[in-house]
């Protein structure tokens, strides 16, 4: 079987834990161990915030490994040195190296991916890692290394199923990711954020709080982005960025002050954070003639009001919507958050996950069905010579590799 075939078909293997990645990465020789690790976890942002470390890292000197997910066109997206995909070469060869071990301990897609990319960053002497958390934090393979530095961007609703089913336990789950003694960074509120602090009380965290220990000030909007300022005591850092929508100025906020804790100077910081890319959030592509595509995951409530207030905030509306989303979301917050938006059509994302877009219907008043994502976007093209596709990164990736003339890919992690 082709090696990539053989790791999406482990995607039916999913269970929490972190035994099988553990014994994973010692029979590969605890490659973790090679390098410092930052884990960066939170319901939304998280890939944000992590690009930006990583970005602010580079920028003050050291060999960056980044490791992300989903990914949206390739695979190869999710493992990067110095911003760089791993080879495909590279790729295949240390997926059949891993493979005989990962089919002894029962490792699923999401812990072979993990140990793949940190087995990657140890042989090409990475001298920090930035891991995105995948699910959670407590039992995420992910959670297998030592952080030195550890960010929760916020505690929202998604994937209760698992982590819930309060946002006080989604908070504990993220948590999982603090360690004794070792600095911790949140923009979490309200409920989510006094969980956190729980946390790190017991486990002996320094956690530092925005809007407590630092702050976001001045926020504004740009055309081509974002302009804000970070306070941090008596200190204030002028900070731009290409990444579109208020939001970012926490997510960006927190992977600043994390830089600045890891040794970056203001400079590296500033560059970072003027650099950092994230495709497939708020992410403006001209398909000619007058006509756009504005891509978003906004795959949960707090998401969806996110972007809501993106498309306001940048002048990016009138538009009309193409929406397709994940089941087991909360689909009525997500309409009464982009429903009024502009016209819709509803469509879906090649994956068993993929909610029916017919069942959205009667939370979308006068909204069109179209199941394949590329008729979708045309359709809402013909209605406004804007369209926003959001609901889920699956969407966004497949319209991607749809542009790029390029199959769907089913899949869920």
């Amino acid at each position: 079987m082709d090696p990539l075939a053989w790791l999406y078909a482990r995607q039916a293997l999913f269970s929490p834990g972190l035994e099988r990645v553990r014994a994973l990465l010692a029979r590969l020789g605890d490659p973790q161990r090679a390098y410092p690790v930052a884990l960066v976890g939170g319901t939304n942002g998280k890939g944000s915030a992590a690009r930006a470390l990583a970005a602010i890292l580079e920028e003050a000197g050291l060999k960056v490994g980044l490791y992300t997910s989903p990914h949206l066109v390739d695979f190869r997206e999710r493992i990067a040195v110095q911003g760089a995909w791993v080879p495909e070469a590279r790729l295949l060869a240390l997926l059949e190296e891993v493979r005989p071990h990962a089919e002894e301990v029962g490792a699923s897609f999401f812990e072979i991916a993990t140990a793949i990319a940190l087995l990657h960053f140890a042989r090409e002497g990475v001298g920090f890692a930035v891991l995105e958390v995948g699910l959670g934090g407590r039992l995420d393979a992910t959670n297998a290394t030592e952080p030195v530095l550890s960010i929760v961007t916020n505690i929202g609703h998604d994937h209760l199923e698992v982590l819930g089913p309060t946002l006080k336990d989604v908070a504990r789950e993220k948590a999982g990711v603090f360690r004794r003694g070792v600095p911790a960074l949140t923009a979490a509120r309200g409920e989510g954020l006094l969980a956190l602090k729980e946390e790190a009380r017991a486990r002996g965290t320094p956690l530092h709080v925005l809007g407590e220990d630092f702050f976001v000030e001045g926020v504004r909007p740009l055309p081509e982005g974002l302009a804000f300022t970070l306070a941090l005591g008596k200190g204030r850092l002028p900070l731009r960025t290409p990444l579109l929508g208020p939001h970012q100025g926490e997510n960006l906020a927190l992977a600043a002050l994390g830089g600045l804790l890891l040794g970056a100077d203001r400079e590296a910081v500033a560059r970072g954070v003027a650099r950092v890319e994230n495709p497939g959030r708020l992410q403006r592509l001209s398909l000619g003639e007058g006509r756009e595509v504005v891509l978003d995951g906004a795959h949960n409530p707090e998401g969806a009001w996110a972007l809501r207030a993106a498309l306001l905030a940048h002048g990016l509306l009138p538009s009309a919507l193409v929406l397709g989303f994940s089941q087991g979301k909360d689909h009525p917050a997500m309409a009464e958050a982009l429903g009024d938006l502009g016209p819709v059509v509803l469509t879906r994302y090649s994956s068993p996950r993929g909610q029916d877009p017919k069942a959205l219907l009667p939370l979308f008043p006068g909204a069109t069905v179209e199941e394949e994502p590329l008729k979708a976007l045309e359709k809402a093209l013909a209605l406004a010579p804007r369209a926003v596709v959001a609901g889920s990164l699956y969407l966004v990736g497949e319209v991607l590799r749809g542009l790029k003339g390029l199959p769907p890919e089913a899949r869920w992690q």
